[in-house]
């Protein structure tokens, strides 16, 4: 697929991408025989999935990794649903980031970083993640981030795979069972590039999936909530139109792991810790002293909004 149908997808009205997202719903649990789950994790994105997948097939079984990264808010919207199943991760977050290190700045950054710092690399590879190559590769540790190869704490990319993807691969070779999940294109460069190459169901591969709402925007997810009164997690807040007549919440943005770094140096204003702060200081005091989050984000410039003694 190419950037522009992307973009014409996702320039369809709400209506017709309803029918398009059942169609690959409906694909994929048929290809399955209807042994498929939902990747549920109580955000917005994947309560309007949830609603999608079940206004076909009521009975389908939606699976929560518990890693207590949460929201409370998220926590409880995940009680309050029905067939809902908890899966969790073998190791905390404590221990990922002792083990591998803390999730900053991006996932691609984060582990070459990690490589540099823990693998024996020839000085050949070392250099292409540094430099480039002579074939015009960019290095794959932006010249911006180069003094972190010396930073007093590890950084890696390796939190996702041990808190999230392991509970999920568990389960499925445990019952064969194929995910259906709701990322969407728009969230990373990443996953357009994975949409484009792939489209939404991905049979052909180790690891098959379907992404059925890859090609929605953020305004397709709030105006969906609207239409069908769905109940979503609170720290949302209200789904209203802002002065530019486009939707938007009054609480929280996106509510990913509460204590990812990622792409927290690029938030303007009150950046996401700072919001915690303010709307769950518990959390925040621990996640800076307990877990050290203050220190990293320190030392990449970040206000922690941890109080200096």
């Amino acid at each position: 697929m190419q950037d522009w149908q992307l973009k014409q997808l996702q320039s369809l009205p709400l209506e017709a991408k309803i029918q398009r997202s059942i169609r690959k719903i409906r694909e994929w649990y048929e290809a399955w025989d209807g042994e498929v789950y939902v990747n549920y994790s109580g955000g917005k994105d994947s309560t309007v999935l949830l609603h999608l997948v079940r206004s076909v097939y009521p009975h389908v079984q939606a699976m929560f990794a518990d890693t207590g990264l949460e929201f409370p808010e998220v926590r409880e919207q995940v009680k309050q649903t029905e067939n809902v199943c908890w899966l969790r991760p073998k190791k905390s977050f404590y221990q990922v980031i002792q083990e591998y290190g803390y999730p900053a700045i991006t996932k691609a950054q984060a582990g070459a970083i990690y490589k540099l710092r823990k693998q024996n690399l020839s000085e050949k590879y070392r250099n292409k993640l540094l430099y480039g190559d002579e074939k015009g590769t960019f290095g794959m540790v932006s010249k911006k981030w180069h003094y972190l190869l010396n930073a007093p704490f590890l950084i890696s990319d390796k939190c996702c795979n041990a808190m999230k993807k392991e509970p999920f691969y568990r389960y499925q070779k445990m019952t064969g069972k194929k995910p259906i999940i709701g990322t969407m294109a728009i969230e990373s460069a990443r996953r357009k590039v994975h949409y484009l190459n792939h489209g939404c169901n991905v049979f052909d591969s180790k690891e098959p999936s379907s992404k059925p709402i890859s090609f929605w925007t953020e305004q397709d997810i709030l105006e969906y909530l609207r239409m069908f009164n769905i109940p979503y997690a609170s720290v949302y807040g209200e789904i209203v139109e802002d002065e530019n007549g486009r939707l938007t919440t009054t609480g929280e943005k996106r509510t990913g792991c509460v204590f990812c770094m990622f792409g927290v140096h690029l938030e303007k204003g009150e950046n996401r810790f700072l919001r915690l702060k303010r709307t769950h200081p518990k959390m925040h005091g621990y996640c800076m002293d307990k877990l050290g989050i203050a220190e990293v984000l320190d030392y990449i410039g970040v206000d922690s909004g941890k109080e200096v003694a």
